[in-house]
């Protein structure tokens, strides 16, 4: 199984029963696939169809949001909480801890970011003329990393239910390849849009940059934070 879907299994599996303890996975991905929002579950025979020829994966997530386009260039980040627990105690705030970390974490790593505080998301979006709204990556939420331009590098979402939350984030470590994701999605013409409002990290670092080296370096944030996982997070 592709780390994608493992990815979105283990993400599943979080909320399914009582989350007693934080625990937390770092994935690496080799090959590229297709993230649907659960919003976007009407759109999945269209996309499948002009995926199946490229031999590219689609899976769908339990959180809502855009699509997303996983691959070599990114680096993803799952969280799962008690109810009850610091980062989780308002629907924002754990968006400004997993994005603090991230920036910490990146900003060791010779890129710098700024995170975008609730009241500052409208402005940033207006600045690209709304972005690209079916992608995760082609607007902000509040608390995502981007660049001294408002270029996001960093995307967040969240699921909130009973049994506790889940967090997730994304790091473009390296340029995706947006024009095999807005084919997918039947927009090609959107490409020139998400190259506009997003940067890599390789592209800001003031040294040579590593997706490998940000899930190392990431695991051990979280761990300090969080307290280690509860078994050995995958890496593929």
């Amino acid at each position: 199984m592709d780390t994608t879907a493992l990815e979105q299994d283990w993400n599943r599996q979080q909320l399914e029963r009582p989350v007693s303890v934080a625990d937390f996975r770092v994935w690496n991905h080799r090959w590229p696939a297709v993230v649907l929002g659960c919003s976007q579950r009407g759109l999945r025979d269209g996309i499948a169809a002009r995926l199946q020829p490229r031999g590219v994966g689609l899976v769908e997530r339990s959180s809502g949001g855009g699509a997303v386009l996983s691959g070599p260039w990114m680096v993803s980040v799952s969280v799962a909480l008690p109810p009850d627990h610091v980062w989780a105690t308002s629907g924002l705030e754990g968006y400004r801890q997993l994005g603090r970390v991230h920036a910490a974490v990146l900003a060791g790593l010779g890129v710098a970011t700024l995170q975008v505080p609730p009241e500052g998301v409208g402005r940033a979006n207006q600045r690209w003329g709304g972005g690209v709204r079916w992608a995760c990556f082609g607007s902000l939420a509040p608390w995502e990393l981007t660049d001294g331009e408002g270029r996001k590098l960093v995307g967040l979402a969240q699921r909130r239910q009973g049994h506790g939350v889940l967090l997730v984030a994304g790091t473009l470590c390296h340029a995706p390849d947006w024009p095999l994701l807005c084919d997918a999605m039947g927009s090609p013409g959107d490409v020139s849009g998400l190259q506009r409002v997003t940067v890599a990290c390789d592209a800001l670092a003031d040294r040579a940059f590593s997706a490998t080296t940000l899930a190392e370096q990431l695991r051990r944030a979280l761990a300090s934070e969080l307290g280690p996982p509860r078994c050995s997070p995958l890496a593929i």
